[in-house]
């Protein structure tokens, strides 16, 4: 691709992104405006104030003075003739107007930033939550975090920087050389002679810059996905002595962070340093030259220092454009990655138009369903079962078989490649989402807790008073540990659960599905190893959790798959047998060899603690 087309393609991508983020400013558009009405007023405050010292050196501090314009004229007739007193609140009126229009111009802007800003972030938190597992399962959760956080500040950033008044600068710098030329076509030339090698220089920068800020971005990204997961699984690395290594990891990464930042920097102070400089030659230039003209009076002393005073003007804003570039790019970058983010599709998503069952029942078939997390590695393979409502089906099978996965393909957390998974009759992929995982409650082997105190970890925004929680906590038989808390149901759970055992983890687990009241239960029972009196506690609030349900149970327990209506036995993805558990026992087939390899050491253990 040849560069001309490659700058062609990146104004293209860069109108497309600004584009993404106005989408987020249209709501207040009003207030937006507005600032940006005001920005070219403040560019005429600013521009009448070297006039206004032109004028006061020429009239009263010169050799040879200057008649005055005719509005000034006019002005010093009505206040008693020229005088600097006059002079002074004129001045001081211009820079009164410029901080005023300057105060609320930034004011605004910031405002509409955090504003609309704080729309995007809710609005890709509310894109993440809505994406399938598929996407969770490659997307390391650090990433999604730089997304919401430090993405979302680059853009801030560039409104806080005033990246946005770019095109008032150009306003400003044409509106000085129009009066530099008007004043003095000779020196106006001097003046602006560096300005084409100025402009090769910064648009050097532009092309560099925008591929060191995208490094940035992801550079920094991959810092907060290893801190994400290092920083949860300290236990571990601590457990295995992995600092050192984890260290030596971390140090890779913040070094390729440190050195993209490096090099951003680099083309920011070399693009300021070029200006300052050109600035101060330009400045000497004009000295030379101009003060030529005034020895030979040419032009006055009052034009010379104007001239000097907008000169610098001139460069200000060039001086500014780094740091304005430098955030432009920044937020161009961060957008980009947001905006690729937001385009992520909905692979699980809920029909147009729904279907509900007449009445819920709580039947599940499984027809012929083949499923693969990736290409050509089959998980199920044309499996085929039916659970009855009410009926109580345990799942085993060695590891790798596919028994979670049935969990997931049951709520829907991925579609199948082909065959059809029905609930009460109706494929789920015909559900709304909500209602199907109203319907089918979820208890994992993994409980997760959020920060937040007991009651709100039961309800989970769901409309239960305090009585309806206690209740699902007594029938968890989990209402005595609560209770014995400090708070009671307003105890503070730590991160993930961690000032409880766990056992109470999974009790509360237990309350929350009985809270919840589904008519389909899945679960993938719990391991954990408990004193007996916590095992005793779990298996009274499973057989709470399960009656009068139906369940589908990853059985790990010999009760639970003694008391089991059926079970399942997976091999490969296959449902290799189906039967009780006196049946599987007496055909002598892979049932037969689990249980004696699984089961058995843990007969004289659920005997022990059923008596």
């Amino acid at each position: 691709m040849q560069q001309g087309e490659e700058k062609q393609l990146g104004s293209a991508r860069d109108s497309a992104l600004l584009k993404f983020v106005w989408t987020y400013i249209r709501p207040y558009r009003r207030l937006f405006f507005l600032s940006v009405i005001l920005m070219p007023l403040n560019s005429a405050f600013a521009l009448a104030q070297p006039y206004i010292i032109q004028l006061i050196i020429d009239l009263f501090l010169a050799h040879h003075k200057t008649a005055p314009p005719a509005w000034l004229a006019a002005i010093f007739r009505m206040t008693g003739g020229a005088s600097l007193t006059t002079m002074a609140p004129i001045y001081i009126l211009l820079v009164a107007g410029e901080f005023a229009t300057f105060y609320a111009q930034f004011y605004l802007t910031i405002m509409v930033a955090q504003y609309s800003l704080s729309d995007l972030r809710l609005a890709v938190f509310n894109h993440v939550e809505r994406l399938p597992m598929s996407f969770f399962d490659r997307t390391p959760v650090g990433r999604l975090v730089s997304r919401m956080t430090t993405d979302i500040d680059a853009i801030n950033d560039m409104f806080a920087s005033g990246a946005l008044t770019v095109f008032v600068d150009v306003m400003t710098m044409t509106g000085i050389v129009v009066i530099m030329w008007y004043k003095s076509p000779h020196l106006a030339l001097w003046a602006l002679i560096a300005i084409p090698p100025l402009l090769l220089f910064i648009n050097l920068f532009r092309l560099r810059a925008r591929v060191v800020y995208r490094q940035i971005r992801e550079r920094l990204a991959a810092v907060n996905a290893y801190l994400s997961e290092s920083l949860a699984g300290m236990t571990i690395v601590q457990l295995f002595t992995r600092e050192r290594t984890s260290r030596d990891e971390f140090d890779v990464l913040n070094s390729r962070s440190r050195d993209a930042q490096m090099m951003a920097n680099i083309y920011e102070t070399g693009l300021f340093a070029a200006v300052d400089t050109v600035a101060s030659i330009t400045t000497g230039v004009i000295l030379w030259a101009g003060g030529g003209e005034a020895l030979h009076r040419a032009i006055t002393i009052g034009t010379l220092v104007g001239f000097m005073q907008y000169a610098q003007m001139f460069f200000m804003p060039l001086r500014e454009i780094s740091n304005k570039y430098t955030a432009l790019q920044s937020a161009l970058a961060s957008a980009e990655r947001i905006e690729q983010l937001m385009k992520e599709p909905f692979i699980v998503s809920s029909p147009a138009t729904p279907k509900l069952p007449a009445v819920s029942r709580g039947s599940i078939v499984f027809d012929h369903v083949n499923f693969e997390y990736r290409p050509d590695e089959p998980i199920l393979k044309d499996l085929s079962f039916t659970v009855d409502p009410g009926q109580k089906i345990a799942i085993v099978g060695p590891t790798g078989s596919g028994k979670t996965t049935i969990i997931k393909l049951l709520n829907r957390f991925y579609d199948v490649q082909s065959g059809r998974i029905l609930v009460d009759g109706i494929d789920v992929r015909e559900w709304d989402l909500r209602a199907l995982r109203r319907t089918i409650g979820l208890v994992q082997q993994d409980v997760f807790l959020f920060a937040g105190d007991v009651m709100e970890n039961i309800r989970l925004g769901l409309d239960l008073n305090e009585s309806q929680v206690r209740d699902a906590l007594r029938r968890a038989q989990a209402l005595r540990f609560v209770d014995r808390l400090p708070d009671g149901l307003n105890e503070q759970i730590r991160e993930r659960g961690a000032n409880l055992s766990a056992g109470q983890r999974q009790l509360l687990s237990f309350a929350r599905a009985l809270a919840y009241n589904p008519r389909i239960l899945v679960m993938d029972e719990a391991t954990s190893s408990v004193d007996s009196e916590t095992e005793r506690l779990i298996q009274l609030a499973l057989n709470e959790l399960l009656a009068d349900r139906t369940a589908v149970v990853i059985a790990h327990r010999l009760s639970t798959i003694e008391r089991a209506d059926r079970i399942m036995v997976l091999g490969g993805g296959v449902l290799r047998e189906s039967g009780t558990h006196d049946e599987l026992l007496a055909q002598r087939g892979l049932y037969y060899r689990l249980f004696e390899l699984q089961y058995a050491a843990m007969a004289n253990s659920d005997r022990l603690v059923a008596g």
